[in-house]
């Protein structure tokens, strides 16, 4: 393929409105992120269509952020097979199923400008996500009293002790009226959770 291979000329017709998202992304996302965006998209459509085993993997802080409400929809609508994720990622889920509400903050409190103030407050900063401290509290003691009960009571792979967890989890979101997080979902929807790492997080800290 020659390196200015004439295929892939960049053509930018003016934008109009009514635009298709599929005719925007192979467009208009010609380079930079957007084009990365673009390939992943295009990757993506090939998952579906050639009916692919299809695993996510989360890493950072995801779930505090609120993207859990982005992978739901698509572990409902079938695409997502299994999932392997950071314990932290998952246990952070639990605030959303059990009702704690987290906040957004500015660029200057990410900065850590703000964190001494914070800390007197009794206020926890994930990058620019707020939440009280008793939200950990009490999220630590809803996880220890499930971890207690009778059927956690025995050696497991990490996929067993999500779907146990995830299964409290959606009564716990169903007796609080909350649309159910990625933990309770992956229940509902039969999709197994890996843990590479369980101690790396308050889960695996209960345990």
């Amino acid at each position: 393929m020659s390196i200015l291979d004439p295929h892939r000329k960049m053509s930018h017709p003016p934008l109009e409105g009514g635009v298709e998202i599929t005719h925007l992304i192979d467009t208009y996302f010609n380079a930079y992120n957007a084009a990365r965006l673009r390939e992943a998209c295009q990757v993506f459509v090939k998952l579906i269509e050639e009916d692919a085993t299809v695993g996510v993997t989360l890493a950072g802080a995801l779930t505090p952020a609120g993207l859990g409400s982005v992978l739901v929809p698509l572990i409902r609508a079938g695409f997502v097979d299994y999932i392997a994720s950071t314990g932290a990622n998952l246990y952070h889920d639990l605030h959303f199923t059990l009702g704690y509400p987290l906040y957004r903050s500015t660029a200057q409190v990410a900065s850590g400008a703000a964190d001494v103030e914070l800390r007197r407050k009794g206020i926890i900063r994930i990058y620019d996500v707020l939440f009280d401290q008793k939200v950990l509290l009490e999220t630590d003691d809803w996880l220890y009293r499930t971890l207690l009960r009778p059927e956690f009571q025995k050696t497991m792979a990490t996929s067993e002790l999500h779907y146990r967890v995830g299964e409290r989890a959606l009564e716990a979101a169903r007796a609080r009226n909350i649309e159910p997080p990625v933990l309770a979902t992956c229940y509902e929807c039969d999709v197994p959770i890996y843990a590479p790492s369980p101690g790396d997080s308050t889960v695996g800290t209960n345990v």
